[in-house]
Protein backbone atom coordinates (compact mmCIF):
# COMPACT_ATOMS: atom_id res chain seq x y z
CA UNK A 1 0.00 0.00 0.00
CA UNK A 2 1.32 3.57 -0.71
CA UNK A 3 2.42 5.66 1.59
CA UNK A 4 1.17 9.20 1.93
CA UNK A 5 3.15 12.11 1.32
CA UNK A 6 4.81 13.26 3.93
CA UNK A 7 4.32 10.13 6.55
CA UNK A 8 7.45 7.90 6.22
CA UNK A 9 7.57 4.61 8.67
CA UNK A 10 10.38 3.17 10.88
CA UNK A 11 10.99 4.84 14.64
CA UNK A 12 11.53 8.32 13.31
CA UNK A 13 8.64 8.84 11.42
CA UNK A 14 6.49 12.43 11.04
CA UNK A 15 2.91 13.22 10.44
CA UNK A 16 2.01 15.53 7.96
CA UNK A 17 0.87 17.69 10.32
CA UNK A 18 4.22 18.18 12.40
CA UNK A 19 3.48 15.92 14.98
CA UNK A 20 6.58 14.19 16.63
CA UNK A 21 6.58 10.39 16.58
CA UNK A 22 7.69 8.84 19.83
CA UNK A 23 11.31 7.98 18.53
CA UNK A 24 12.09 11.68 18.75
CA UNK A 25 10.07 12.20 22.16
CA UNK A 26 12.76 9.63 23.04
CA UNK A 27 15.59 11.73 21.16
CA UNK A 28 14.99 14.52 23.19
CA UNK A 29 14.64 13.13 26.88
CA UNK A 30 18.08 11.34 26.05
CA UNK A 31 19.45 14.63 24.91
CA UNK A 32 17.93 16.68 27.76
CA UNK A 33 19.04 13.75 30.09
CA UNK A 34 22.76 14.00 28.81
CA UNK A 35 22.91 17.43 29.46
CA UNK A 36 21.23 17.18 32.99
CA UNK A 37 18.08 18.77 32.61
CA UNK A 38 15.80 16.71 34.45
CA UNK A 39 12.28 17.81 35.67
CA UNK A 40 13.99 17.48 39.34
CA UNK A 41 17.40 19.63 38.67
CA UNK A 42 14.63 22.34 36.72
CA UNK A 43 15.66 24.55 39.67
CA UNK A 44 18.46 24.28 38.97
CA UNK A 45 18.03 27.03 35.96
CA UNK A 46 16.32 29.61 38.37
CA UNK A 47 18.49 29.32 41.46
CA UNK A 48 20.77 32.53 40.34
CA UNK A 49 17.65 34.34 39.89
CA UNK A 50 16.44 33.07 43.41
CA UNK A 51 19.93 34.05 44.69
CA UNK A 52 19.99 37.26 43.38
CA UNK A 53 16.07 38.42 44.82
CA UNK A 54 16.77 37.03 47.90
CA UNK A 55 20.41 39.35 48.49
CA UNK A 56 18.41 42.31 46.71
CA UNK A 57 15.13 41.94 48.43
CA UNK A 58 14.58 39.48 51.13
CA UNK A 59 17.58 40.35 53.07
CA UNK A 60 16.87 43.79 53.41
CA UNK A 61 13.28 43.18 54.47
CA UNK A 62 14.74 40.80 57.07
CA UNK A 63 17.21 42.91 58.32
CA UNK A 64 14.35 46.24 58.69
CA UNK A 65 12.47 44.14 60.95
CA UNK A 66 15.45 42.25 62.92
CA UNK A 67 16.60 46.18 63.56
CA UNK A 68 12.96 47.44 64.23
CA UNK A 69 12.75 45.38 67.24
CA UNK A 70 16.00 46.94 68.65
CA UNK A 71 17.10 49.79 70.59
CA UNK A 72 18.89 52.85 68.97
CA UNK A 73 22.34 53.42 70.52
CA UNK A 74 22.43 56.18 73.03
CA UNK A 75 22.73 57.26 76.95
CA UNK A 76 21.25 55.30 79.37
CA UNK A 77 18.81 57.30 81.74
CA UNK A 78 19.47 55.39 84.53
CA UNK A 79 23.44 55.42 84.30
CA UNK A 80 23.75 57.94 81.84
CA UNK A 81 26.34 55.60 80.44
CA UNK A 82 26.36 55.14 76.87
CA UNK A 83 25.03 51.94 75.45
CA UNK A 84 25.22 50.03 71.81
CA UNK A 85 21.08 49.29 72.14
CA UNK A 86 19.83 46.05 72.88
CA UNK A 87 15.94 44.36 72.39
CA UNK A 88 13.51 46.60 71.95
CA UNK A 89 10.52 44.65 71.51
CA UNK A 90 7.26 46.69 70.54
CA UNK A 91 8.65 49.94 72.14
CA UNK A 92 9.55 51.34 68.76
CA UNK A 93 6.16 50.59 67.17
CA UNK A 94 4.57 51.57 69.88
CA UNK A 95 6.78 55.30 69.79
CA UNK A 96 4.94 55.94 66.79
CA UNK A 97 1.32 53.94 67.29
CA UNK A 98 0.97 55.39 70.31
CA UNK A 99 3.47 58.19 70.08
CA UNK A 100 5.04 57.44 73.14
CA UNK A 101 8.23 58.87 73.74
CA UNK A 102 11.14 57.87 76.86
CA UNK A 103 11.16 60.78 79.36
CA UNK A 104 14.64 61.68 80.80
CA UNK A 105 13.87 59.56 83.73
CA UNK A 106 13.16 56.46 81.66
CA UNK A 107 9.49 56.41 81.78
CA UNK A 108 6.88 56.55 78.76
CA UNK A 109 4.99 59.97 77.96
CA UNK A 110 3.11 61.32 75.51
CA UNK A 111 5.61 62.58 73.18
CA UNK A 112 6.02 66.61 72.87
CA UNK A 113 4.65 68.30 70.25
CA UNK A 114 7.36 69.11 67.65
CA UNK A 115 9.13 66.06 67.97
CA UNK A 116 9.28 63.51 65.41
CA UNK A 117 6.98 60.79 67.10
CA UNK A 118 4.51 63.45 67.65
CA UNK A 119 4.01 63.80 63.88
CA UNK A 120 3.55 60.39 62.97
CA UNK A 121 -0.58 60.29 62.68
CA UNK A 122 -0.43 63.85 61.01
CA UNK A 123 2.33 62.39 58.37
CA UNK A 124 -0.72 59.94 57.66
CA UNK A 125 -3.29 62.08 57.62
CA UNK A 126 -1.59 64.02 54.67
CA UNK A 127 -0.18 61.27 52.94
CA UNK A 128 -3.54 59.42 52.71
CA UNK A 129 -4.93 63.00 51.54
CA UNK A 130 -2.43 63.51 49.17
CA UNK A 131 -3.15 59.51 47.55
CA UNK A 132 -6.71 60.33 47.65
CA UNK A 133 -6.92 63.88 46.06
CA UNK A 134 -4.44 63.55 43.07
CA UNK A 135 -5.31 59.60 42.07
CA UNK A 136 -8.98 61.01 41.98
CA UNK A 137 -7.81 63.96 39.72
CA UNK A 138 -5.50 62.10 37.76
CA UNK A 139 -8.04 59.49 36.86
CA UNK A 140 -10.89 61.68 35.82
CA UNK A 141 -7.79 63.99 33.57
CA UNK A 142 -5.92 60.89 32.45
CA UNK A 143 -9.26 59.11 31.11
CA UNK A 144 -9.94 62.27 29.02
CA UNK A 145 -6.60 62.56 27.52
CA UNK A 146 -6.40 58.92 26.78
CA UNK A 147 -9.89 59.36 24.95
CA UNK A 148 -8.01 62.43 23.28
CA UNK A 149 -5.12 60.69 22.37
CA UNK A 150 -7.12 57.20 20.78
CA UNK A 151 -8.88 59.46 18.41
CA UNK A 152 -7.50 59.72 14.91
CA UNK A 153 -6.63 63.48 13.49
CA UNK A 154 -3.65 65.70 12.01
CA UNK A 155 -0.90 65.85 14.61
CA UNK A 156 -1.68 62.82 16.87
CA UNK A 157 1.33 61.53 17.41
CA UNK A 158 2.97 65.21 18.37
CA UNK A 159 0.24 65.99 21.08
CA UNK A 160 1.01 62.10 22.32
CA UNK A 161 4.87 63.07 22.53
CA UNK A 162 4.18 66.61 23.99
CA UNK A 163 1.73 65.11 26.60
CA UNK A 164 4.44 62.28 27.95
CA UNK A 165 7.06 65.28 28.71
CA UNK A 166 5.79 66.47 32.24
CA UNK A 167 6.17 62.22 32.93
CA UNK A 168 9.81 62.29 31.58
CA UNK A 169 11.28 64.84 33.33
CA UNK A 170 12.76 63.98 37.01
CA UNK A 171 10.54 64.39 39.89
CA UNK A 172 13.17 66.72 41.48
CA UNK A 173 13.32 68.61 38.82
CA UNK A 174 9.69 68.95 38.37
CA UNK A 175 9.73 70.36 42.15
CA UNK A 176 12.14 73.19 41.70
CA UNK A 177 10.12 73.81 38.75
CA UNK A 178 7.18 74.19 40.34
CA UNK A 179 8.77 75.60 43.25
CA UNK A 180 9.62 79.02 41.00
CA UNK A 181 6.57 78.84 39.96
CA UNK A 182 4.76 79.16 43.49
CA UNK A 183 7.79 81.39 45.16
CA UNK A 184 6.08 84.63 46.40
CA UNK A 185 7.15 86.98 43.42
CA UNK A 186 6.77 83.68 41.32
CA UNK A 187 4.53 83.24 38.01
CA UNK A 188 1.25 82.44 40.22
CA UNK A 189 0.85 85.22 41.80
CA UNK A 190 1.92 87.97 39.65
CA UNK A 191 -1.02 85.85 37.09
CA UNK A 192 -3.50 85.94 39.72
CA UNK A 193 -2.57 88.42 41.55
CA UNK A 194 -2.05 87.04 44.33
CA UNK A 195 0.15 87.26 47.60
CA UNK A 196 -0.21 84.12 48.62
CA UNK A 197 2.82 82.20 50.96
CA UNK A 198 2.29 78.98 48.23
CA UNK A 199 5.01 76.68 50.19
CA UNK A 200 5.02 77.98 53.54
CA UNK A 201 1.45 78.45 54.86
CA UNK A 202 -0.25 75.01 55.32
CA UNK A 203 -3.55 74.50 52.71
CA UNK A 204 -1.64 76.58 49.74
CA UNK A 205 1.45 74.35 50.50
CA UNK A 206 -0.83 71.27 50.19
CA UNK A 207 -2.48 72.90 47.10
CA UNK A 208 0.76 73.20 45.28
CA UNK A 209 1.99 70.01 46.22
CA UNK A 210 -1.30 68.06 44.39
CA UNK A 211 -0.75 71.16 41.34
CA UNK A 212 2.46 69.73 40.64
CA UNK A 213 2.18 65.65 41.29
CA UNK A 214 -1.19 66.49 38.75
CA UNK A 215 0.95 67.54 36.10
CA UNK A 216 4.03 65.46 36.35
CA UNK A 217 2.18 62.06 37.24
CA UNK A 218 -1.06 62.12 34.88
CA UNK A 219 0.43 61.81 31.37
CA UNK A 220 1.37 57.90 33.22
CA UNK A 221 -2.47 57.37 34.09
CA UNK A 222 -3.49 58.39 30.29
CA UNK A 223 -1.00 56.10 28.81
CA UNK A 224 -1.97 53.04 30.78
CA UNK A 225 -5.39 54.06 30.02
CA UNK A 226 -4.82 54.55 26.29
CA UNK A 227 -3.06 51.00 26.05
CA UNK A 228 -7.03 49.66 27.97
CA UNK A 229 -9.02 52.05 25.59
CA UNK A 230 -6.86 50.82 22.44
CA UNK A 231 -7.77 46.70 23.16
CA UNK A 232 -11.02 47.53 22.72
CA UNK A 233 -12.37 46.42 18.71
CA UNK A 234 -14.01 48.95 16.53
CA UNK A 235 -16.69 46.78 15.53
CA UNK A 236 -18.27 47.12 18.78
CA UNK A 237 -18.78 50.32 19.45
CA UNK A 238 -20.16 50.36 15.21
CA UNK A 239 -22.64 47.46 16.40
CA UNK A 240 -23.82 49.54 19.57
CA UNK A 241 -24.70 52.32 17.14
CA UNK A 242 -26.69 50.65 14.94
CA UNK A 243 -28.58 49.48 17.66
CA UNK A 244 -29.38 52.93 18.14
CA UNK A 245 -27.05 53.57 21.59
CA UNK A 246 -26.23 56.74 22.38
CA UNK A 247 -22.64 58.28 23.12
CA UNK A 248 -23.12 58.21 26.49
CA UNK A 249 -24.34 54.43 26.64
CA UNK A 250 -21.59 53.62 24.45
CA UNK A 251 -19.26 55.00 27.31
CA UNK A 252 -21.17 53.24 30.70
CA UNK A 253 -21.68 50.13 29.08
CA UNK A 254 -18.88 49.46 26.66
CA UNK A 255 -16.08 51.92 27.22
CA UNK A 256 -16.21 51.56 31.29
CA UNK A 257 -16.13 47.51 31.73
CA UNK A 258 -13.61 46.93 29.07
CA UNK A 259 -11.25 49.19 29.83
CA UNK A 260 -11.33 48.21 33.72
CA UNK A 261 -8.45 46.11 33.90
CA UNK A 262 -6.39 48.72 32.61
CA UNK A 263 -7.84 51.21 34.74
CA UNK A 264 -7.84 49.66 38.10
CA UNK A 265 -3.86 49.04 37.10
CA UNK A 266 -3.24 52.08 36.19
CA UNK A 267 -5.07 52.86 40.05
CA UNK A 268 -2.97 50.39 41.86
CA UNK A 269 0.33 51.33 40.30
CA UNK A 270 0.11 55.35 41.06
CA UNK A 271 -1.99 55.06 44.45
CA UNK A 272 1.33 52.37 45.71
CA UNK A 273 3.84 55.75 44.13
CA UNK A 274 1.53 58.09 45.95
CA UNK A 275 2.13 56.27 48.99
CA UNK A 276 5.73 56.39 49.02
CA UNK A 277 6.00 60.14 47.96
CA UNK A 278 9.01 61.52 49.18
CA UNK A 279 10.96 64.09 46.93
CA UNK A 280 8.13 66.37 45.56
CA UNK A 281 7.35 67.84 48.80
CA UNK A 282 10.31 67.40 50.46
CA UNK A 283 11.50 70.19 47.50
CA UNK A 284 8.77 72.02 47.01
CA UNK A 285 8.00 73.25 50.32
CA UNK A 286 11.33 72.57 52.52
CA UNK A 287 9.93 70.41 55.25
CA UNK A 288 6.71 72.18 55.67
CA UNK A 289 5.13 70.15 58.02
CA UNK A 290 1.62 70.45 56.49
CA UNK A 291 3.52 68.37 53.73
CA UNK A 292 5.01 66.00 55.35
CA UNK A 293 4.49 62.32 54.36
CA UNK A 294 5.54 59.34 55.96
CA UNK A 295 8.96 59.31 53.68
CA UNK A 296 9.46 62.25 54.76
CA UNK A 297 9.58 61.34 58.46
CA UNK A 298 10.81 58.42 58.09
CA UNK A 299 14.26 60.56 56.36
CA UNK A 300 13.88 62.42 59.54
CA UNK A 301 14.11 59.74 61.68
CA UNK A 302 17.04 58.35 60.02
CA UNK A 303 19.20 61.19 61.55
CA UNK A 304 18.57 60.37 64.76
CA UNK A 305 18.04 56.68 65.21
CA UNK A 306 18.09 53.54 62.46
CA UNK A 307 16.01 51.15 64.20
CA UNK A 308 13.24 53.09 65.08
CA UNK A 309 13.41 54.19 61.47
CA UNK A 310 12.96 50.72 60.69
CA UNK A 311 10.16 50.54 62.38
CA UNK A 312 8.45 53.14 60.82
CA UNK A 313 9.48 51.79 57.76
CA UNK A 314 7.88 48.51 58.28
CA UNK A 315 4.31 50.47 59.27
CA UNK A 316 4.51 52.32 56.11
CA UNK A 317 5.14 48.73 54.08
CA UNK A 318 2.76 47.00 55.77
CA UNK A 319 -0.18 49.90 55.50
CA UNK A 320 0.89 49.97 51.36
CA UNK A 321 0.61 46.19 51.23
CA UNK A 322 -2.96 46.72 52.82
CA UNK A 323 -3.65 49.19 50.35
CA UNK A 324 -2.74 47.10 47.30
CA UNK A 325 -4.50 43.85 48.22
CA UNK A 326 -7.81 45.98 48.76
CA UNK A 327 -7.35 47.17 45.43
CA UNK A 328 -6.21 43.49 44.19
CA UNK A 329 -8.72 41.30 46.03
CA UNK A 330 -11.80 43.50 46.50
CA UNK A 331 -11.89 46.52 43.45
CA UNK A 332 -10.59 43.88 40.71
CA UNK A 333 -7.07 45.94 40.00
CA UNK A 334 -5.98 42.06 39.20
CA UNK A 335 -6.04 42.90 35.20
CA UNK A 336 -5.18 39.27 34.47
CA UNK A 337 -8.28 37.74 36.90
CA UNK A 338 -10.70 40.48 35.18
CA UNK A 339 -9.80 39.46 31.55
CA UNK A 340 -9.96 36.17 32.16
CA UNK A 341 -13.45 36.42 33.71
CA UNK A 342 -14.48 38.76 31.15
CA UNK A 343 -13.58 36.29 28.55
CA UNK A 344 -15.61 33.37 30.41
CA UNK A 345 -18.56 35.51 30.64
CA UNK A 346 -18.13 36.43 26.60
CA UNK A 347 -17.95 32.78 26.08
CA UNK A 348 -21.26 32.33 27.67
Amino acid sequence: MAVPAGVTSGAGATTAAGGSSPGRGRHVRSKNKRFGLTPGRAWLLIAPTLVILAIVIVYPVVRALVMSFSKDPGLDPATGMFVSGGSAGFANYTHWILQQCTSASGTLVPCPPGTLGSQFWGAVGNTAFFTVVTVSIEVLIGFAMAVIMGKTFAGRALLRAAILIPWAIPTAVTAKLWYFIFAYDGIANRILGTNILWTGDAWPARFAVIIADVWKTTPFMALLILAGLQMIPADVYEAARVDGASAWQRFTKITLPLVKPALMVAILFRTMDALRMYDLPAILTEGNPATRTISILVVEQIRQGFNSAAALSTISFVMIFVVAFILVKFLGANAVATQDTQRKGAGR
